[in-house]
C-alpha cells in the first residue's frame, strides 16, 4: 500500500515541502482510528512507534488523547499533527496525524449546529469545550473524528447524549455531506446490535447499550451512512473495547464501540475494514478502513 510519494515524504522533508502530497496522487489510502486512553501513557510504554510501524496509516485519528499539544513529545516525520484538546487538562481530546496535507482542519461542531440542536452541556460539563470533534477536509471527502460523550454508569449523561449530542453530530455530518462525502470515525460509545457485545442480555439498558444510544446510531444508518466493518464481517466476536477486569480482553469479552461510517457514495471505494485487536496500549484497539480513490 505504500506509495513512492509517501516514502519520499517520510525521508525527505524538503522534497515533501516542495511537492505537497494531496489526495489527487493517492490511489489507496488507509485511515486508522484509535481511542488511546491517554496518548502520553501509550508513548511511555513504548507502544506508539511500534503501532505506527505495524499499521502504517496514511491518516491516524485519535480519541481520548488526555493531553495538550505542548505536553506531547513525539517525532513523526511525514505527519502533520492537529489537536483539539479539552479545556480541562488530562481529559478527553482528539487528534489527527496526517501524511496527505488537509485543505483545512476545524475544531468542534459548527456554531450553527450547536445552536440548532441546543448543545449546551449538563452538570458534567460542556461537550463543546471537551475536544470531542476534529474535522479534516481533503480533496475528495471530509474526515471527522469524534469522541462521543459516555452516558455514565448511572446514565447521568444520557439526556445530553440522546437529546443533544447524537442529533447534533448527525446534523453536522449531513451538513458537511452537502459539499462532499463524509467519513467519520471514533469511539462512539455504543454497541449498535447484540452482535456488537459479548454479553448483550445483562447489558440491556446499561450505558452503551440503552435504547436511546442504539437509536442514535441507527439514525446514522437511516440517514444513509454505512457501517464499514459490517460490509466485510458479520456476526459477533469482533470487539474494539474490553474492560480491564476479569481478563476480559484475554477472553475476548468485549464491545464494538469504535467505528468508521461513510457516505453511501463512498461505499464502492471501501476495500477493507478491520479491527486490530493485536495492538496493545489501551483498553481500546485501533480500527481501520482502506479506500481506493
Amino acid at each position: 500500500m505504500l506509495r513512492a510519494a509517501r516514502t519520499r515524504c517520510a525521508i525527505d522533508r524538503l522534497a515533501c515541502w516542495l511537492v505537497p502530497l494531496t489526495l489527487a496522487t493517492v490511489t489507496q489510502m488507509r485511515i486508522v482510528s484509535w481511542n488511546v486512553n491517554g496518548i502520553r501513557a501509550v508513548i511511555r510504554k513504548d507502544l506508539f512507534a511500534p503501532f505506527l510501524g505495524a499499521i502504517d496509516p496514511d491518516v491516524l485519528c485519535l480519541q481520548e488523547t488526555k493531553a495538550q499539544a505542548e505536553q506531547v513529545t513525539i517525532d513523526l516525520p511525514g505527519y502533520d499533527i492537529y489537536w483539539n484538546s479539552a479545556e480541562k487538562k488530562g481529559y478527553s481530546g482528539t487528534a489527527i496525524f496526517s501524511k496527505p496535507a488537509p485543505l483545512r482542519v476545524v475544531n468542534g461542531l459548527s456554531d450553527e449546529v450547536i445552536l440548532k440542536h441546543g448543545v449546551v452541556g449538563d452538570a458534567f460539563g460542556d461537550p463543546n469545550t471537551e475536544g470531542r470533534v476534529l474535522t479534516a477536509e481533503y480533496e475528495k471527502f471530509f474526515l471527522v473524528t469524534a469522541y462521543t460523550p459516555n452516558a455514565k454508569d448511572d446514565l447521568g449523561r444520557l439526556v445530553l447524549r440522546h437529546q443533544q449530542w447524537d442529533p447534533a453530530f448527525l446534523g453536522y455530518a449531513k451538513k458537511l455531506e452537502e459539499t462532499k462525502p463524509v467519513i467519520f470515525c471514533g469511539d462512539l460509545n455504543v454497541a449498535h446490535t447484540p452482535d456488537d457485545l459479548a454479553n448483550p442480555k445483562p447489558n440491556v439498558g446499561k450505558k452503551g447499550f440503552t435504547n436511546e444510544e442504539r437509536q442514535g446510531f441507527q439514525n446514522f444508518l437511516d440517514a444513509g451512512f454505512i457501517d464499514t466493518f459490517r460490509m466485510f464481517h458479520q456476526g459477533n466476536g469482533f470487539y474494539s473495547w474490553w474492560s480491564n477486569f476479569a481478563k476480559a480482553r484475554e477472553r475476548n469479552v468485549g464491545w464494538r464501540i469504535d467505528y468508521f461510517l461513510v457516505s453511501e457514495s463512498l461505499r464502492s471505494h471501501i476495500t477493507n475494514a478491520e479491527i486490530h485487536a493485536e495492538i496493545m496500549g489501551s483498553d481500546h484497539c485501533p480500527v481501520s478502513i482502506t479506500l481506493d480513490l
